[in-house]
C-alpha cells in the first residue's frame, strides 16, 4: 500500500517523504538567528530583484565569484565600481551583463564536477582567484547550492569573508532527508560564519511544519568568523535596507522561529 501511495503521488508531481525530527529542526533554526556585527548592513545592487544586503566590510576584497549570474548584474557594477574584480559564470547566457576589464566571464554552470560546460566552485576559485587576499561568494544557481557548499573543500571556503547565498527549496527542511542536506550546509557554514542577514523571496511562498513556518526561498548573508565578534541579534525584519523582489507582491517577513525576539 505504501509503495502504490508513493508511486500515484510521483505521477502527480508528488513525492512522499518521512518528516524531520521537529525538536531537530528547532535547534537548528535558533542557531540560524541573525546577529548583528560592528560592521552596518549596506545594500547593493539596487532596489530591485538582484540586490543583496551586506556588512560594509568590504576594503581588501581581492575578487567577487558570482554564479548563476543571468541578465542583472547591478551587484557585481557596484563592486567594479569599488575596484572589485568580478568573476561571473552561467551556463544559461552566452555573455555577461556587464564588461570591462575588471569583468570575467564563463559560460559554464557551477556543479560538483568538471566536465563540458560544468566546473566545480573549487577548481574555478582555484584557478582565477588572486593568490592572497579574501574573497567575496555571490551565489543564485537554482538549488544546486546545496551540492556545490558541500563539496567546496575548506581551505576554498575559507578564502571567503563574505558569502551571498540565494537558498532554495527550504521546504525541504520539513522531510528527514532534506533536513540531512539541507542542515549539513548550514552547520558547515555556522562553524566558519555569523549569519548577518536573512530575507525571505516573495517570489515564492512558505510552508509549514506544525508551527514551524518555512519559507521556500531566502537569501542569506555570512561573514566570516574573524572579521567580527557579534554585538547582539538582529531583531529588524524586514530590514529597512530590505525590497521585495517582487515589487507587485508583498513582502514577506521573516517568520518569528527565525530570529531572536527581545
Amino acid at each position: 500500500m505504501k509503495y502504490a501511495l508513493a508511486s500515484l503521488l510521483l505521477r502527480a508531481g508528488l513525492t512522499l517523504g518521512r518528516r524531520a525530527d521537529t525538536a531537530a529542526l528547532r535547534r537548528l533554526l535558533e542557531r540560524l538567528h541573525p546577529v548583528t556585527t560592528p560592521y552596518p548592513l549596506v545594500r547593493l545592487g539596487g532596489d530591485a530583484d538582484g540586490g543583496y544586503l551586506l556588512p560594509d566590510d568590504l576594503a581588501g576584497i581581492a575578487a567577487c565569484f558570482s554564479p548563476g549570474v543571468g541578465r542583472v548584474a547591478g551587484f557585481e557594477s557596484e563592486l567594479v565600481a569599488r575596484g572589485i574584480p568580478c568573476y561571473l559564470a552561467d551556463g544559461a547566457v552566452d555573455a555577461a551583463p556587464i564588461g570591462g576589464p575588471l569583468i570575467h566571464f564563463e559560460k559554464a554552470l557551477v556543479g560538483v564536477t568538471d566536465g563540458d560546460g560544468v566546473m566545480t566552485l573549487a577548481s574555478w576559485v582555484t584557478r582565477c582567484a588572486p593568490p592572497e587576499g579574501d574573497l567575496l561568494l555571490q551565489m543564485d544557481i537554482e538549488g544546486s547550492e546545496w551540492p556545490v557548499l558541500l563539496n567546496l573543500p575548506d581551505e576554498v571556503l575559507g578564502r571567503f569573508r563574505v558569502v551571498i547565498v540565494e537558498f532554495h527549496d527550504l521546504d525541504r527542511l520539513a522531510d528527514r532527508l532534506g533536513f540531512r542536506v539541507l542542515g549539513g550546509v548550514f552547520e558547515r557554514l555556522l562553524g566558519r560564519f555569523h549569519l548577518v542577514h536573512n530575507h525571505p523571496n516573495n517570489w515564492s511562498g512558505m510552508v509549514r511544519l506544525r508551527d514551524i513556518q518555512l519559507p521556500i526561498v531566502m537569501e542569506m548573508t555570512w561573514l566570516r568568523r574573524d572579521r567580527a565578534v557579534p554585538n547582539g541579534h538582529a531583531a529588524r525584519f524586514p530590514d529597512p535596507l530590505d525590497v521585495p523582489n517582487c515589487p507587485t507582491r508583498r513582502d514577506i517577513c521573516l517568520p518569528p522561529i527565525w530570529y531572536r525576539r527581545a
